[in-house]
């Protein structure tokens, strides 16, 4: 990927004066610095199909339970054992096994860039299918972000166990809700880190049904960056200078 072409446009947008940037930010990201991201998915061995497909026969035959089973569970964890789950202990414990080697595959290079906004408030500028965040508008004196829909209010910090989808990490999160008439409409943003502190993390989610139930709009994203200097885009060097031309 190149990213002469985004840091230059970058460095079109940036703020021509420093400010201190938000504790949420803190250690994540610097102030009008471009920073190389990753937008992916975790991905678990393909072997883990077949155990996915005996819980999905077994959920057919108890649909009931199975909804119960599952709601009460861990979300983004495997299910805790039951023998309705349609697996033996054994196949189980294999099936965690290969839970355990998921790995994050990346999709596309991005490139994000926290600045400071009109109104005093701060947005994490983003390149490719991240751009979805780009729209939300952080307002540090109320600790809350703005987005199109509406405002996303802070709620429970998140603290995952390495048993979740994305593995072992921490963060801040956001919440906007609001169900009328027309449908039902969910954002959540969460801000974080992976243990070891090697990479940051941006999760990002958007839904949307209408009154019957139909999905108008289910948008999810992982973003995947590096922390410090290891993250930060370069700006290209300049081109070397042409020999002057023989007479």
């Amino acid at each position: 990927m190149k990213l002469h072409s985004p840091l230059a446009a970058f460095c079109l947008v940036t703020s021509l004066t420093a400010a201190e940037v938000p504790k949420i930010f803190s250690g994540l990201f610097e102030q009008d610095v471009p920073v190389k991201g990753q937008v992916g998915v975790v991905i678990p061995p393909p072997e883990i199909d077949k155990y996915i497909a005996k819980v999905q026969e077994a959920a057919k035959k108890d649909p009931k339970w199975f909804r119960e089973f599952s709601s009460a569970a861990k979300p983004g964890a495997p299910l805790p054992y039951d023998e309705r789950l349609g697996l033996t202990k054994t196949e189980y414990d294999e099936y965690l096994v290969l839970w355990g080697k998921r790995e994050f595959k990346s999709m596309e290079d991005v490139m994000l860039l926290l600045r400071q906004s009109a109104g005093e408030t701060w947005s994490i500028t983003a390149t490719g299918n991240a751009s979805a965040i780009s729209t939300l508008r952080y307002v540090a004196k109320d600790d809350h972000f703005r987005s199109p829909n509406g405002e996303l209010k802070r709620i429970e910090d998140i603290k995952a166990d390495s048993t979740s989808i994305l593995g072992e990490w921490s963060g801040l999160e956001w919440k906007f809700e609001e169900e009328t008439g027309l449908g039902k409409i969910k954002e959540n943003l969460a801000l974080g880190r992976f243990a070891g502190n090697k990479y940051g993390l941006i999760v990002y989610r958007a839904q949307e049904l209408s009154s019957e139930g139909t999905k108008l709009l289910d948008k999810s994203l992982v973003i995947r960056f590096a922390l410090g200097k290891a993250g930060q885009a370069k700006p290209a060097a300049a081109p070397a200078a042409k020999p002057p031309a023989k007479k």
